[in-house]
Parts: structure tokens; C-alpha cells; sequence
């Protein structure tokens, strides 16, 4: 790129300016460690190596007005917008940056990929600044011919504020090696979702933003971090490259088009599932086999999943239904989804054949109980134990039917999350309830209940959920886990958000043919209630 190219480059409008000071207010070039300057002869093209440190800004903190000041960086941001803004949050959607000394006139090109490192720590995160490397390569000055037979130079400028040279010298002195980077741009980001991962077993846990931060793979990174924390790779020792590949897989196979079924929604049942297996009463009890098939269970549940609901599929005489016999139709092509990719990525060659046939059977018994047409005779098996006090979390058949009541919880408690998140899932549910009305009506077939949006709204919909499928669910999970500080947590989020529901519903215009009161639905069969959300 020729420099005066370079410098319109810089200079287009559509560019986002950062820090136009590399160091803070009231801080010398001294104590910035601009002296630290490394001369190295390089007989090739002349070239200028320059390490900054651009301030990666905590989520939750208002962007200081020094940062603003700086020319000459280059953003991949997609919105110049975010910088000032009143919405610091926002700053995650930006996908790191190259930065470059405006000063130099005699730049001839930026290699922006092959030379540009981002190195930081986790621990560094909150109020740490990146180790950035930019690799700029000069030529002859603009406008006037070099000195012949003078010989270029390299010089390596190094920057650091006080705390980092602190920090970087008692690294060296402890004999801590520095870990290499395996990323180039992003670093400064996966540093954000590893702080958040540092929060995973919080119920507050945001899946959207920790999806942002992870530029689309929260599943696959929630997973292998589960996977590390409960030190499963070397209890099974497993492949950590096969355990990768078939993540990977499996994320890919949940489809973006849905607004529910999908990735993310896969990710946070994932959560979810970690904090109910922490649960004190469970905890001291389960196996790393409980673990492990439990977390890869939350994973799978709903891989592949169409966008549309079981009997959908019945009526359209899909090949799903056909296969499966149009019972547990979309359960069975999730599980056997999953068993698929298992196989192909080879992350249990290692184990006895027995033992793969005992995981894949485990892994589809918890699948097939997320069925939500046979949540009464789940929740009936769970609740007669209660009632007789005879469960046994020694017993194995006992343990296995609560951790199926335990995915069964994850796999539908958007409600009892806080009202932010659970909103924006209710909607993104309902959105898909919509769409497959929308097709039916397309193809001249009766409307799936729930899902013609002319006589359904979001707060008809929720409220029902919440009265008929989620609240006697959880009721009995809290009474298994003797009220523990998480669920009476969630009751109380559900309880909050039922009433924020009921508001909104009588602020809405009475158009829902579909909705009925409570008192028109108290005799309906508890199957009935239940079966309109069946694609759940």
C-alpha cells in the first residue's frame, strides 16, 4: 500500500478513532517506559516494530475521556457509535484493533494480520491493558530518495505503564512463563468471557453477552471450560482436540435460523444444568459419569431441531415422524444426532464398548426426558418419591431420575431467570411459535395451538407456561433440594415475572381468541394444559 494511500486510509470517515494519547493524563514518557527502546540492524527492507498498550475497558464502566482522544487507530468495530455512548455495555460488540502512529510520514504498508498479536491474561482483564505488537515497515521519505547505501534499521519500542512492569517483572522473577497467545485479534475479548466464565455457577449468568463475547461459540467454549472445571479430561482422559471437534459439530448442527432452538438457547440449559448439579444435596453425591453425561446431555438436547413442534412433523408425514413412530419424535433425532457425532469425532475410542453403550443409552434417557408431553409421568415418579421419602441418591436408577428432572428444569427455566433475560426469551419462543404458524397457514393447514399470532400474544403464552409447565416443576425441584438459596431464587424471578406478564397483559388489547381464564381451564386434563407446548 503506498503511504499517501496509508494515510487516506486513516483518515476515512468511516473509521473508529481511538486513544489519541498511548499514555494516561499527567504520565511522563519515563514512566510510560518510552526509554526502553531496542536498536536491531536488518539488512532487508527497513522496518519499525512498535508494541502499545491499548486500555481494554471493563463492560460495566464509563469509557474515560483520555481514551477518547487518540488518533490514529483502526477499529473493526461495527458501530462508531459505541465509543461515547451511554452504553459502555455495548463496547463487547467491538472485535479488537490495530493501532499505528499517526506521526509516521514514510509508512509504506501495515501488515495487519501476520504481525498483529494480542496478548493478555485473564487476570488482567478488569483495568489491564493488551500487549499489542504492530509491525509497520518503512521506506524512503515521502517526496525525497534516501541516502544511498545507508542501511535501514529496526527498532523495538516497548511501552509500559508502572502496574504492568510490576506485574511483567514478577512474572520473570517467580520462573512463570508466559503463555503463548492463540489468538490474534480477539484475545482482548476471549479475556472478557473468561472472566464470565470465572462466574459460570451464578443463576445471573448472561448467555447473550457471554454469545458476544465468544463471536458465536458459547457453546463450544461453556463446555470445554465445564469440562476443565470438573476435571473430566483426565478422569475419562479424554482428547482435548476430540472433545473440540465434536462441540464444534455439535454447535454447527443447531441451527441459527431458529430463534429459540438453537446455539445459544443449547448454551444456556448448559449453565443451567452446572448450577442445579451444584446443588448441595446433589453435589456430595454424583460421579464424574453423572457429570459428564449430564453436561453433554444439556448440550445435545436439542441439536438439529427443525424450528417446528412434534406434531408438526406428524401431520406433514415427515420422514422424522415416520422414523420414529410420531413419539418422542424430535428427542429420538436429537439423541441419535448426538450419538452420531460422538462416533465420528472418536472422543470415546478409547473406552470399552460396554462402557460407550452404557453413555450412549444415559445420554438418551436424560435427551428423551425432555419430552415435555411426558413431563406428567416424570414429574409424578419424582413426586411420589417425595412424598414417600424414600429417594435415594446412592441408588443409581434414583440418582439418574433426578438428573433427569434436574435437565428437564434447565431446559425450561427462561422464566426463572431475571426479567431482561427471561423477556427476551419468552419472545424469541414465541417468535418461533409465530413462524411455524405462519407456514402453516402458508400450506392451508390448521394453525398449531399457540402459534397463529392474529389470536396469540407473548403474555398469554408466558402466563400459561409458567401456571401449567413450569411452576409444578420447579415447586418439586425445591422441594427436593429442601429450598436451597438457588431455588428459591428462581421461584421468586418466576413469581416477579408472572406479575410483570399479568401487567403487561392487561395493558394489551383483548384480541386472544385463544386466551382463557383461569377459572375456564381449572378442570382441563393436566396432559391438555401441557400439550400446546410440545415443541419445547
Amino acid at each position: 500500500m503506498r503511504s499517501d494511500l496509508f494515510r487516506g486510509f486513516g483518515a476515512r470517515r468511516g473509521l473508529l478513532f481511538l486513544f489519541a494519547n498511548s499514555q494516561p493524563p499527567g504520565m511522563t514518557a519515563d514512566q510510560e517506559g518510552g526509554g526502553d527502546e531496542e536498536e536491531e540492524a536488518d539488512n532487508g527492507a527497513h522496518g519499525l516494530l512498535r508494541r502499545h498498550y491499548l486500555p481494554s475497558l471493563p463492560l460495566d464502566r464509563v469509557v474515560p475521556g483520555h481514551v477518547l482522544l487518540r488518533r490514529g487507530a483502526i477499529s473493526f468495530g461495527s458501530c462508531a457509535a459505541l465509543i461515547g455512548g451511554t452504553q459502555p455495555r455495548l463496547l463487547s460488540q467491538r472485535r479488537g484493533a490495530i493501532s499505528f502512529d499517526s506521526s509516521d510520514q514514510d509508512a509504506i504498508y501495515v501488515r495487519m494480520l501476520g504481525d498483529v498479536k494480542v496478548r493478555s491474561q485473564a487476570s488482567q482483564r478488569r483495568g489491564s491493558f493488551p500487549f499489542v505488537e504492530v509491525r509497520l515497515s518503512l521506506g524512503e521519505p515521502l517526496g525525497g530518495s534516501a541516502s544511498s547505501g545507508r542501511e535501514g534499521q529496526r527498532r523495538r519500542v516497548r511501552r509500559l505503564y508502572s502496574c504492568q512492569r510490576y506485574l511483567h517483572a514478577g512474572q520473570l522473577l517467580s520462573g512463570r512463563p508466559r503463555r503463548p497467545s492463540l489468538h490474534m485479534l480477539d484475545k482482548d475479548y476471549v479475556g472478557q468471557a473468561k472472566c464470565m466464565l470465572l462466574k459460570v455457577e451464578n443463576w445471573d449468568f448472561d448467555t447473550f453477552l457471554f454469545e458476544r463475547l465468544t463471536n458465536g461459540n458459547e457453546l463450544v467454549t461453556l463446555t470445554c471450560h465445564l469440562f476443565h472445571m470438573h476435571d473430566l479430561l483426565r478422569h475419562f482422559d479424554l482428547d482435548l482436540v476430540k472433545l473440540r471437534r465434536f462441540l464444534v459439530m455439535l454447535q454447527d448442527d443447531y441451527s441459527n435460523l431458529n430463534p429459540f432452538h438453537n446455539a445459544v438457547h443449547a448454551a444456556d440449559v448448559t449453565q443451567a444444568m452446572n448450577c442445579y448439579l451444584k446443588e448441595p444435596k446433589l453435589a456430595p453425591h454424583l460421579t464424574p459419569w453423572d457429570i459428564m453425561v449430564s453436561l453433554l446431555a444439556a448440550s445435545a438436547h436439542d441439536v438439529d431441531h427443525p424450528g417446528v413442534n412434534q406434531p408438526y412433523l406428524v401431520k406433514t408425514k415427515h420422514h422424522l415422524a415416520s422414523l420414529y413412530q410420531n413419539t418422542s419424535v424430535l428427542e429420538k433425532h436429537h439423541w441419535r444426532s448426538a450419538v452420531g457425532m460422538l462416533r465420528e469425532s472418536g472422543l470415546f475410542d478409547h473406552l470399552p464398548t460396554e462402557k460407550r453403550h452404557q453413555f450412549e443409552t444415559d445420554l438418551g434417557s436424560l435427551i428423551l426426558a425432555t419430552d415435555i408431553t411426558r413431563q406428567n409421568d416424570y414429574l409424578s415418579s419424582f413426586r411420589s418419591h417425595l412424598d414417600a421419602s424414600d429417594l435415594s441418591l446412592d441408588n443409581v436408577k434414583h440418582r439418574h431420575l433426578v438428573l433427569q428432572i434436574a435437565l428437564k428444569c434447565a431446559d425450561i427455566c427462561n422464566p426463572c431467570r431475571m426479567w431482561d433475560i427471561s423477556k427476551r426469551w419468552s419472545e424469541r419462543v414465541c417468535e418461533e411459535f409465530f413462524n411455524q404458524g405462519d407456514l402453516e397457514k402458508k400450506h392451508n393447514m390448521d394453525v398449531s395451538p399457540l402459534c397463529d399470532r392474529s389470536t396469540q400474544n407473548v403474555p398469554n403464552i408466558q402466563i400459561n407456561f409458567m401456571t401449567y409447565v413450569v411452576e409444578p416443576l420447579f415447586v418439586e425441584w425445591a422441594r427436593f433440594t429442601g429450598c436451597s438459596l438457588l431455588s428459591r431464587t428462581m421461584l421468586a424471578h418466576m413469581g416477579l415475572n408472572k406479575a410483570r406478564w399479568r401487567s403487561l397483559q392487561n395493558q394489551a388489547t383483548p384480541t386472544a381468541e385463544g386466551h382463557r381464564s383461569d377459572e375456564d381451564t381449572e378442570n382441563d386434563d393436566e396432559d391438555e394444559k401441557v400439550q400446546p407446548f410440545s415443541s419445547l
